[in-house]
């Protein structure tokens, strides 16, 4: 096992072997710019085009693993993310600047998702379907099994380094697959100290290659017909492009949006707004799910408003590593300059600002606005940042329409103890996936998650990202005679 030293960069994973490279990745600290997060390096173009040939040539072992030993490499990268939670979840904190507490509750998903992809890989199974429903088909039945599908190339986000990148991991093993993946430059640390322990479990060489990697590198993974399959989450701008330059591998876009809640007058106020704040906040609001669009009745506004404000002031922002910070710093200056004009746009145009607005290096304060044109930046592109735009209505079917008036469609939040307006939301929302009285940013890790229209296609949870990582092929069984 190859560790980063103080003054020497973390080696990179290529094929079960670490090495290095000329061309060094200095990690930043969102938090703390003038002191690095530590470094790496990115991988050269000889070494991507050996992990790829490895990736090629391991698939004549990964597909033959029995599925125990699958799950025991599972169950054994899960239980060393669990030994190491600390550490990992300190780590993820200066790479990312992630509050400590969001971030070990991450490093507590991926345990689960590790486990989950183990009892996955124990149950993949096909069906018996009964062919003889005409008299030429008599005496006939067909099997159907799943068969891993290929190498997989993988991009993951700095938002969730560690949890977003084991949503492709944890089911390519399951499945059978080698996968070459592509961690965040932002952070790619966390990922790499989980290559250690993936290493520790004995998987054939060539099963798994992490390897940072630049821009340019990354297009000629996405366009490599050696890969089955592109499993991207991010941008949607970005995505989307990837899905054009991808070629006839499958691909699987998980990509923003601009997350509606609608807060129904049967709502329980308290636990909307303190859910809210959750959904709202969290990670500055770097999450594809985060609160961004906020419908609020107009028979309890007054209530609600009043009790969100005080909420959201209330929040700390500060040093991601203090156990008592609600709000860290957005992941670099960009971000928070970005931010800045878009609120800038939104008050020129108009709107008013309740509540912050105002950047301070890279951290930006707890932000809610109002009266905003909904063809403003922060209400038709995604925000990803720490603010939320509010508006008020009258009728749950007009908040839905507002809803739907998105290029996105990844999750929406129903607040309501109207049983008519939630089976209401349910069929009418053009999302992925309806939260009845909780947040859209709600997530457990075994639930398909992907979203419509501009969010994305396919559905990741393991289950679902074993479906698209495996094809299914039948055998039909005819009795002569």
């Amino acid at each position: 096992m190859t560790v980063a030293t103080a003054t020497k960069p973390h080696p990179i994973y290529l094929a079960g072997r670490w090495v290095d490279s000329p061309d060094v990745l200095e990690v930043s600290n969102p938090a703390d710019p003038d002191n690095p997060a530590g470094s790496t390096y990115h991988a050269t173009s000889e070494q991507y085009e050996e992990a790829v040939t490895e990736a090629v040539d391991a698939f004549e072992e990964t597909r033959k693993l029995p599925a125990y030993e699958r799950g025991r490499i599972l169950r054994e990268i899960s239980a060393g993310i669990k030994a190491r939670r600390e550490e990992l979840g300190r780590l993820l904190s200066l790479e990312a600047g992630k509050p400590i507490r969001d971030a070990l509750v991450e490093v507590d998903r991926a345990t689960l998702t590790f486990r989950l992809g183990a009892e996955e890989a124990e149950r993949i199974t096909g069906e018996l379907i009964p062919l003889d429903l005409m008299p030429a088909s008599k005496d006939r039945v067909g099997i159907t099994r799943r068969f891993p599908i290929g190498p997989i190339a993988a991009i993951s986000p700095f938002n969730f380094p560690l949890n977003l990148a084991a949503h492709k991991l944890a089911p390519a093993i399951a499945s059978g697959n080698p996968i070459v993946l592509k961690p965040p430059s932002k952070d790619p640390l966390t990922m790499l100290t989980v290559a250690e322990i993936v290493e520790s479990t004995g998987l054939p060489a060539g099963a798994v290659s992490i390897l940072p990697m630049t821009r340019e590198l990354g297009d000629r993974m996405v366009e490599d017909d050696r890969f089955k399959l592109l499993t991207f989450t991010g941008s949607p701008s970005v995505g989307w492009r990837m899905k054009e330059r991808a070629g006839k591998k499958k691909v699987v876009l998980e990509l923003g949006g601009n997350a509606g809640v609608i807060v129904d007058k049967t709502a329980d106020i308290d636990w909307a707004v303190r859910r809210i704040l959750v959904g709202a906040f969290t990670y500055a609001g770097q999450v594809c799910i985060s609160v961004q669009r906020l419908f609020v009745h107009e028979d309890i506004w007054d209530a609600f408003m009043t009790k969100f404000i005080e909420g959201a002031k209330a929040l700390k922002l500060g040093d991601p590593l203090d156990s008592q910070t609600d709000l860290g710093p957005m992941v670099d200056a960009n971000a928070a300059s970005r931010t800045q004009r878009w609120v800038d746009e939104a008050l020129a145009a108009g709107g008013k600002a309740l509540l912050g607005g105002k950047a301070d290096g890279t951290f930006f304060p707890p932000t809610i606005l109002t009266e905003v044109p909904v063809t403003a930046a922060v209400c038709s592109n995604e925000a990803f940042a720490p603010l939320v735009v509010v508006f008020p209505f009258n009728d749950v079917g007009d908040a839905i329409r507002r809803v739907n008036d998105s290029s996105f469609g990844l999750q929406t939040g129903v607040f309501t103890n109207d049983l008519a307006a939630a089976w209401r939301s349910f069929n009418e929302l053009e999302v992925g996936g309806v939260i009845v009285n909780d947040v859209p940013t709600y997530r457990i890790d075994h639930m398909p998650y992907g979203g419509v229209k501009d969010s994305g296609q396919g559905r990741e949870g393991l289950r679902w990202a074993i479906e698209d990582m495996t094809e299914i092929r039948i055998m039909v069984l005819a009795w002569p005679g």
